[in-house]
């Protein structure tokens, strides 16, 4: 049904006239009558009785009216729902315990009044075509794996360096250190099973064993950050690597430990990513806070894979 001859019907049956119509729409009072008519042959009834002194509504149009109020009220609130600034701002985390979520808590704190969905995307090529179709606003990812460098219509920013930690049970050989170096970590199994190819943390953790030629496996299936916890905690001979930011409910009794890794410490680089047209207003606001909240990225002592976006 067109959208503007129902609007047409409605201003013409509030005035009573077709020519207040026309003027109230800015047209014709002709342009008036061929939108009534084409609405009344969509129909297949009349809508209006005409008279000297003007138009009335049939019996039909009476009871089309309260409808075509409606359709025109829906339409508004179609609009409404993807008009520039009017829609949340949708952004990508990867996941609900990570650093990308705490730097959009930390965001809405800051701008409360700024309203947010947050999406849960896989990899990076699904979060990019996202960007690109408008589907989501905004990613943050670690940019860009060798290989898959960004379309040139997508913009990236390095927002935040997470320092790796090193987990352990309770009885593991590492477990009462306060620190270790990247070198000590050889020869010890890291088991990372949520690390999978083909992924730009898989990308990460692959240049991480090239590097440093440490032990990670990604054997089994993933169960689950609490299922990673019991085995870390059951297993001595079993360690992983945690990020710095990210948050985690600790299983009481399990007795595990965080050791910092140094020299260099790996951290694992964030950034925003965005397509560069993309108009909504609050993603210029997202970039400021994000820019001013940045500390330690290339920060003297750590490392990241070449292929990272500089800072």
């Amino acid at each position: 049904m067109d959208i503007e001859a129902v609007r047409t019907f409605v201003a013409a049956a509030d005035a009573g006239q077709f020519q207040e119509a026309a003027a109230e729409l800015a047209i014709t009072q002709q342009a008036v009558s061929k939108r009534i008519a084409a609405l009344e042959r969509d129909l297949g009834v009349r809508l209006f009785t005409r008279t000297p002194r003007g138009s009335g509504l049939t019996i039909d149009g009476q009871a089309f009216l309260p409808h075509a109020r409606e359709l025109l009220r829906t339409a508004e609130r179609a609009v409404a729902s993807v008009g520039t600034g009017r829609r949340p701002l949708r952004v990508d985390v990867i996941n609900s315990r990570g650093a990308a979520t705490g730097l959009m808590r930390d965001f809405h704190r800051a701008r409360p009044e700024i309203e947010l969905d947050v999406v849960m995307l896989f990899d990076i090529g699904a979060a990019v075509a996202a960007v690109r179709s408008g589907t989501i606003d905004a990613s943050f990812r670690a940019v860009a794996a060798p290989g898959r460098p960004l379309p040139e219509d997508i913009e990236s920013v390095r927002v935040l360096d997470e320092p790796l930690q090193l987990l352990t049970g309770p009885d593991h050989a590492l477990a009462g250190a306060r620190s270790v170096t990247v070198e000590q970590l050889a020869g010890h199994r890291i088991w990372m099973p949520g690390v999978v190819p083909g992924t730009e943390w898989g990308a990460y953790y692959d240049d991480l064993v090239a590097e440093f030629g440490l032990t990670i496996e990604a054997t089994g299936p993933n169960f689950g950050s609490d299922a990673l916890l019991d085995t870390i905690a059951d297993t001595p001979a079993l360690a992983t690597f945690m990020g710095g930011n990210t948050r985690l409910v600790w299983p009481t009794g399990h007795g595990l430990r965080l050791v910092p890794v140094t020299d260099p410490v790996p951290v694992y680089p964030h950034s925003l990513i965005w397509h560069r047209d993309n108009p909504h207003p609050a993603l210029g606001a997202l970039r400021a806070h994000l820019a001013a909240a940045a500390t330690g990225r290339d920060a003297a002592g750590t490392w990241t894979p070449h292929w990272v976006t500089p800072r």
